[in-house]
């Protein structure tokens, strides 16, 4: 089966290889024979109906700093592509909205990856929440009266954005911290929606661990640990990747939220596990690809595509 797919991304040139998944996933789509373009978001666009995006066509390298060749930019109607991939990072903002409106108009005769529409209608901060029980204690709010109140209850917190990714602007609390009430200032200032706050889970210093399903079936994980001067395991910011394999309370976790990815049809979700309490379900664009297999685990790019071709060949 040869596919044409076009890419939705941050230019590939900003990318990072040794660690990005988009380009794991189009060495993988390169090496079975199907064709590639690439655009960015903000060439997407709806013409009298069609959807419509200046692409390029891609070719990938593993070769750290010689890692694409890009042909010359060609308006591409993109219901005639089989398979888009939805890859731009967040932030999750009435942007990234816009594009899964857009992009809804061609799926699922073009299969959008993840869908569109589940997209939208599952930020990752807030679609965990369906799973409370399984979480630690969390508080979606802009009224500084709530958060004062959850600290009392739990003391050390977390504060962080409720659409943002890539660790930034996540702030450690410790009880008594005098600095809480400048912080909401500054988000409310900077956020025109609610905050989050969670309680803040020690386990986070033997690491956050990152657990990757494809069709809501757990394929592997890596596991991050913070930098000695940081509470955050992004890596990012400096998180350090290690091997890691799935507890029982993580197969547990991934069997209560397997049935629910199937549902919305997210083809590959990450989410973040810390102290076997469940933090996030990223549907955006989640990572993790390349390290699992750097550390001697599944090529879960090569399971990704052995999913979106048994559903181009089911439709």
């Amino acid at each position: 089966m040869s596919l044409k797919v076009a890419i939705q991304m941050d230019h590939v040139s900003t990318i990072s290889i040794a660690g990005d998944t988009s380009f794991a996933m189009a060495l993988e789509a390169q090496a079975r024979g199907h064709a590639l373009w690439h655009y960015t978001p903000d060439r997407l666009s709806m013409a009298n109906g069609k959807v419509i995006a200046w692409a390029e066509r891609l070719t990938v390298r593993d070769v750290k700093g010689d890692h694409f060749t890009l042909g010359e930019p060609e308006r591409l109607d993109l219901s005639t592509m089989d398979v888009v991939l939805l890859r731009q990072d967040p932030p999750f903002d009435m942007n990234y909205i816009t594009t899964t409106h857009i992009l809804e108009r061609i799926h699922p005769r073009t299969l959008v990856v993840n869908d569109p529409a589940w997209v939208r209608n599952s930020p990752e901060k807030i679609f965990v929440t369906e799973f409370a029980d399984l979480m630690p204690e969390t508080l979606i709010t802009r009224d500084p009266r709530e958060v004062d109140d959850f600290r009392r209850q739990h003391g050390d917190i977390i504060v962080k954005p409720l659409y943002g990714n890539g660790g930034a602007g996540i702030f450690h609390l410790r009880e008594g911290d005098r600095n809480l009430a400048s912080l909401l200032e500054m988000f409310m200032q900077a956020f025109r929606e609610p905050f989050i706050v969670q309680r803040y889970l020690s386990e986070v210093r033997g690491g956050d661990k990152r657990i990757l399903l494809i069709e809501g079936e757990p394929v592997g994980a890596i596991n991050r640990v913070p930098a000695e001067h940081d509470s955050r395991s992004n890596m990012h910011v400096g998180g350090k990747a290690e091997p890691s394999e799935l507890t029982n309370r993580e197969h547990e976790i991934c069997a209560r939220i397997g049935p629910s990815l199937r549902e919305r049809g997210f083809t590959l979700v990450g989410i973040d596990v810390i102290g076997g309490w469940l933090t996030e379900i990223n549907v955006t664009s989640p990572t993790g690809v390349r390290e699992v297999k750097r550390f001697g685990g599944p090529d879960i790019a090569a399971l990704f595509w052995d999913a979106v071709e048994a559903r181009r060949a089911a439709a």
